[in-house]
């Protein structure tokens, strides 16, 4: 089985989990920042949305060059922010079942402002800057959530929001 192959079914879950969680983005609260070095809540979000489609950056392609005119993908509706995920999970998925275990040991460099930021092989790329990634954001966000009231669904099992639901049910 290939690399792809495998990876897949965990990109799947993965993605699905994190679609669960920004269906319940609270659009009142955009600007919210747990700390003032935090990032806010919609750029948050639109960091979260925006990762998967970076593995569509992988093939054929040896680095990503971040233009100077670069801007970031910031939540401003609940529908924006869904469409926009959604497009990057299509984008990221494609990319990913068509990478050949050979490109996936092939080094893979990150260059911003002309310097780079890191060289890695394209599957610790997948697994550690992107999947990994949007793990580690997912769960920030839960707990910016938690900390608005908003309800947080479970990832790997039921949250207790989940669970409260099912107890009133």
């Amino acid at each position: 089985m290939s690399i792809s192959q495998m990876l897949l079914p965990e990109f799947d879950q993965e993605m699905a989990s994190t679609r669960k969680l920004l269906a319940n983005l609270p659009e009142d609260k955009l600007d919210y920042k747990p700390h003032p070095k935090s990032m806010a809540l919609g750029r948050l979000a639109g960091h979260v949305a925006e990762m998967p489609g970076w593995i569509a950056m992988l093939p054929g392609k040896d680095k990503l060059e971040i233009p100077p005119d670069w801007k970031p993908n910031i939540a401003s509706t609940r529908e924006q922010l869904l469409k926009a995920f959604d497009e990057n999970v299509a984008a990221g998925r494609a990319a990913l079942a068509g990478l050949s275990d050979e490109e996936f040991s092939q080094p893979w460099s990150l260059v911003f402002g002309g310097h780079t930021a890191f060289t890695l092989p394209k599957i610790a790329v997948t697994r550690s800057v992107i999947l990994n990634h949007v793990i580690h954001h997912r769960a920030q966000l839960g707990v910016y959530y938690r900390l608005n009231d908003v309800p947080v669904p479970g990832m790997y099992g039921p949250s207790a929001d989940d669970k409260a639901e099912t107890a009133t049910a």
